[in-house]
């Protein structure tokens, strides 16, 4: 007996085999994700728009790098490093191909917090610029992005943690309502924080709880303080930029190269500012003294990382919501997958070694990723395109950017959160489908600007579940028609060569954040397995019903997952069970309509409710030549006899002429 039960306790360490070449080349590729796409590079079709895009980028890197490192209370010239060395590690790590990774507005205005606490502006004067320091800047100036590189290194750490939890597939919490409210938040505050730039105003550093009105105040309370120079400058800027980049958009397919009007914008307004001297004359403020090169690295220092934890866990959080909608967007654009544990992966370690090289938080920024799209870049060779013009500008042209005004930079990043400003068009869209989500977008965005970005992340997040949990248990969950009787009817006055190519698939719950990506999996793997079965000819032309069991459960059918023999076959899903969805819910029944059209299956819905129908025609392109919509499955299988009768009539007649089977193509 105890020779068995040794010989029984063994039997696991016999069955382990020591790692293989082959397992490690598969986790490479797994884990560096560049080793996938640049094998697969083609020089020919994809150098040159790279080239272009990465050219473009480049100047938007330069002038967010510069804007956004004052926003976090920095050196210009420490935006610079943001814009250059987490964009390398993303390439290498990331798995976003048009994202694009460097300073980013919201994590630079989470990390300012740090800086304004930790090293207040007041004790400026206690400090010298000395010789000795790095790059000659004061130490003042190195206190202060040490305390930024300490928010970067720590947010890293707890994005790193998170991959190691695996709790990327956690993000399915974070609904689309919450991170557009999220944002369209943050990029508020954003705004409100550059009002001093844009006014010509000097004003304390104010943030905490209510700041967002505070600031308000304190400029109505000193309005009479505001340079007119500035004001009139910044207005002349915005128009400058909107104008321009609205005619870019607009002919963007008859001009091959953008106007890079952010440069241009620069070069202009620094030229101005040196010949008529408006540092002294009339006041402006300027960028001023940019050093030349990249100092050595330095690790950041970890005798504060207890003091910046909350800033951490906001950069970190905001920063990977953010950057994760973006690269989800990319792929679902242009068709290519993304692990959401591997950008925790990718952001945690572009924030952790750049802080190494005095970098600010760093994360995807919308401005800069939707420029890609624009200019028609193919892969992240782009960006690393673009890496290298940022280290032309770094040893080159850096120290001609003294005399750039304050209040341009202000207003390129005004003009560069356009694209989360205009989210406020969504409350319509919201409203017309779900008004619950649009309820969650109008708080989480007033929690947005009354705190901050994670706690407006986490209200949002937190009131999403409680509001889906509290709908569920009202939600039934099973269908309640005989389905042998509709099968009955339906083959009594249909043929089987009809019912060989429908497939139904009955909703049983609620479709909402919680199981849309579940769905949506469910049913594109059905679709998948159609070519793969192989079943006898009697049951080839029984009548097929598939029932999609309860998608919170992660459990598809058996019978969901039998395949259709033909090579186009008709899906019809039955809504009965179907009894509410959310903005998410409606969005992925549309995302598979659209999928299974691009497979060339014909999709039905049945059984559904007049405002599950107005919402995907209000958010979709759905097909408008032929019906979708059916009150019953009859209906709907009765519409697909119709569309084939022709077809079936023609096989009847020289079946019954030659007496065999032709098949017509």
């Amino acid at each position: 007996m105890t020779g068995a039960k040794r010989k029984k306790k063994s039997m696991p360490w016999s069955k382990m085999r020591m790692p293989r070449c082959e397992d490690f080349k598969l986790w490479c590729r797994r884990r560096l994700p560049i080793l996938e796409w640049a094998t697969h590079y083609s020089l020919k079709e994809s150098l040159l728009p790279d080239t272009v895009s990465g050219m473009m980028l480049a100047v938007q890197q330069v002038a967010q790098g510069l804007a956004f490192a004052v926003l976090s209370s920095v050196h210009p010239v420490f935006g610079l490093y943001g814009s250059l060395f987490p964009a390398i590690i993303y390439a290498i790590f990331g798995m976003g191909r048009h994202v694009a990774t460097g300073t980013f507005a919201l994590t630079s205005l989470i990390s300012a917090n740090a800086v304004e606490r930790l090293v207040p502006l007041s004790s400026q004067n206690l400090t010298t610029r000395s010789n000795t320091s790095v790059l000659g800047l004061s130490d003042f100036e190195m206190q202060r992005i040490s305390v930024a590189a300490a928010v970067s290194f720590l947010g890293g750490v707890i994005q790193v943690a998170m991959f190691v939890l695996q709790l990327g597939s956690a993000t399915f919490l974070i609904t689309e309502p919450v991170v557009s409210a999220m944002t369209t938040g943050a990029a508020t505050h954003v705004v409100t924080s550059q009002a001093k730039y844009l006014l010509g105003m000097k004003m304390p550093h104010i943030s905490g709880p209510l700041g967002f009105f505070y600031i308000y105040a304190y400029i109505f309370k000193n309005i009479k303080s505001v340079r007119l120079e500035a004001l009139l400058l910044s207005l002349l800027s915005i128009v400058v930029l909107v104008l321009v980049k609205e005619l870019n958009e607009q002919f963007k397919r008859k001009i091959k190269i953008v106007l890079p009007v952010d440069l241009v914008l620069m070069i202009a307004t620094s030229l101005t500012c040196y010949c008529t001297n408006m540092e002294n004359t009339y006041g402006l403020e300027v960028v001023g003294h940019i050093p030349k090169g990249i100092p050595p690295p330095r690790a950041p220092p970890m005798n504060i990382l207890s003091a910046v934890i909350t800033e951490a866990f906001g950069v970190a959080l905001v920063g990977y919501v953010a950057s994760l909608a973006l690269a989800q967007g990319s792929a679902k654009k242009f068709r290519y997958s993304v692990d959401d544990n591997q950008e925790f992966l990718a952001h945690g370690l572009s924030n952790v070694i750049a802080s190494f090289f005095f970098c600010i938080p760093s994360a995807a920024a919308m401005g800069r990723t939707a420029g890609l799209y624009s200019t028609g870049a193919k892969t992240q060779v782009a960006c690393l395109i673009s890496c290298i013009f940022v280290l032309i500008v770094i040893y080159t042209i850096g120290p001609l950017l003294y005399w750039l005004p304050m209040c341009v930079l202000a207003s390129i990043i005004v003009v560069g959160l356009k694209g989360m400003l205009i989210q406020f068009r969504d409350l319509k869209r919201y409203w017309n489908v779900d008004k619950i989500d649009w309820g969650i977008w109008v708080s989480t965005y007033i929690f947005t600007i009354c705190f901050a970005a994670n706690v407006g992340l986490l209200f949002g997040v937190v009131c999403t579940t409680a509001i889906v949990i509290g709908r569920f248990p009202r939600a039934n969950t099973l269908s309640t028609k005989n389905m042998k009787e509709m099968e009955f009817k339906v083959k009594t006055e249909m043929d089987d060569e009809t019912l060989q190519r429908v497939k139904i698939i009955s909703i049983n719950n609620p479709l909402v954040f919680l199981n849309a990506k579940k769905f949506h999996n469910d049913i594109m793997n059905i679709i998948q397995k159609e070519n793969t079965g192989n079943q006898p000819l009697d049951e080839i032309r029984k009548y097929e019903q598939s029932t999609l069991v309860s998608s919170l459960s992660g459990i598809c059918n058996e019978e969901a997952t039998q395949p259709c023999l033909n090579p186009k076959c008709s899906l019809i899903l039955d809504c009965s069970g179907l009894t509410f969805s959310d903005y998410t819910g409606v969005s992925m029944l549309i995302e598979v309509y659209m999928d299974c059209k691009n497979k060339s299956v014909d999709v039905c819905l049945v059984h559904c409710t007049a405002s599950l129908v107005k919402a995907m025609k209000y958010c979709g392109n759905l097909d408008s030549e032929k019906p979708i919509f059916f009150e019953s499955v009859s209906a709907a299988i009765s519409n697909m006899h119709l569309n084939k009768s022709p077809l079936l009539q023609a096989k009847k007649f020289f079946h019954s002429l030659f007496g065999q089977r032709m098949n017509i193509v």
